[in-house]
C-alpha cells in the first residue's frame, strides 16, 4: 500500500490526525514514504509550501496544491485532506459572489461526487445539487453516528418549506447560511420563518450565519447592524474577517470579529444589543 506523509502548513479543525500528517514541519531523519503531498487551503501559506516542498523532495516526489492553487477539486477521499467525519459530496457553486473563490477554482460549475460516509458537510452549495443527489446525501446523513453539521453554508434563496422540514428531521447540530451582501437578507428572513414552522427553534443555536465583515466600504456600525438583522430572523451570527487573496485584512477589525466569532460571547452580545 502506498505511503503518503501529508504536509499541512497550517492546523484547523478539519486538518487530519493520523500518524501520517505533518504540520508546518520539514522532514525529521526518520520520515519515510513513497510520495509526500502538500496541501494549501491559504494563499498567505504558499510561500511556506513552496519552501517546504523542496525540503520535503529528499524524502519523496512532492505533490503541491490545495484550494489555495485554484485548481479544481478532486474526488473527496474520506480522512486524506480532512479528518474524518467531514465529507464533501459536491464542488462548485453556480453563483458569482465577488468576493468568493469557488468559481473561480472550479469554473463556475457545480459538480457533484460520489457520496462518502461523514456528517460535517463542506459542500459549497449543497442545496444547489440535483433532488436525486441530495436524497442520496440525506440517506447517508440518516445513518451517521453523528448529528449532522452543515458548516459548508447553505444558500438561503433555495430553501423551501419541504427542505425545511427534511432538515428537521435529520436532527442536525447546526446549519450554516450566510448574510455577505445585501441581497441575502430578504432570502435569509423568509429561510428562517420556514426553518421555524419545521420545528427549529431560535433556542436550540442550530441555526447560525456567516457574517461578512471587514471589506471596503464596510463600517463596525454597518457590520453590527447585519448581525442584529440575522439574530432577528432566528440565526445566530458567526463574523468572517474579509482577506484579499494575499491573506491581508485590516487589523482594526481584528478585535470586532473576536466579539462576534465566539459562541457564548455573540450570544451576550446579542441578547444586550439587539434583545431575546
Amino acid at each position: 500500500m502506498k505511503q503518503i506523509i501529508r504536509v499541512f502548513p497550517t492546523l484547523t479543525h478539519a486538518t487530519p490526525t493520523d500518524e501520517l500528517v505533518r504540520i508546518h514541519e520539514t522532514p525529521s531523519f526518520f520520515d519515510e514514504a513513497n510520495e509526500v503531498h502538500i496541501s494549501v487551503a491559504f494563499t498567505w501559506d504558499i510561500p511556506w509550501a513552496e519552501w517546504a516542498a523542496r525540503q520535503w523532495e529528499r524524502v519523496a516526489p512532492v505533490k503541491i496544491g490545495g484550494p489555495a492553487y485554484n485548481e479544481p477539486g478532486g474526488e473527496f477521499v474520506p480522512g486524506m485532506y480532512m479528518k474524518r467525519g467531514y465529507v464533501i459530496t459536491s464542488r462548485g457553486c453556480p453563483n458569482r459572489c465577488w468576493f468568493c473563490a469557488v468559481p473561480k477554482r472550479e469554473g463556475g460549475v457545480l459538480r457533484e461526487l460520489p457520496v462518502t460516509d461523514g456528517w460535517i458537510v463542506q459542500d459549497d452549495n449543497l442545496l444547489a445539487c440535483s433532488p436525486a443527489h441530495i436524497n442520496a446525501v440525506f440517506a447517508m446523513l440518516a445513518r451517521q453516528p453523528h448529528r449532522p453539521q452543515f458548516t459548508g453554508g447553505l444558500e438561503a434563496a433555495l430553501m423551501t418549506p419541504e427542505m425545511a422540514v427534511r432538515l428537521h428531521e435529520l436532527r442536525p447540530e447546526s446549519l450554516f447560511f450566510a448574510y455577505d451582501t445585501p441581497n441575502d437578507l430578504d432570502p435569509l428572513v423568509e429561510a428562517g420563518k420556514m426553518l421555524f414552522s419545521a420545528g427549529f427553534t431560535k433556542a436550540s443555536n442550530s441555526l447560525r450565519c456567516y457574517v461578512l465583515i471587514g471589506y471596503r466600504g464596510d463600517t463596525f456600525e454597518k457590520a453590527q447592524q447585519r448581525m442584529g438583522e440575522a439574530w432577528r430572523a432566528g440565526f445566530m451570527p458567526f463574523a468572517m474577517l474579509y482577506r484579499d487573496k494575499d491573506g491581508k485584512f485590516d487589523k482594526t477589525w481584528r478585535r470586532f470579529q473576536g466579539q462576534w466569532a465566539n459562541p457564548t460571547i455573540t450570544y451576550c452580545n446579542c441578547v444586550k444589543f439587539f434583545g431575546k
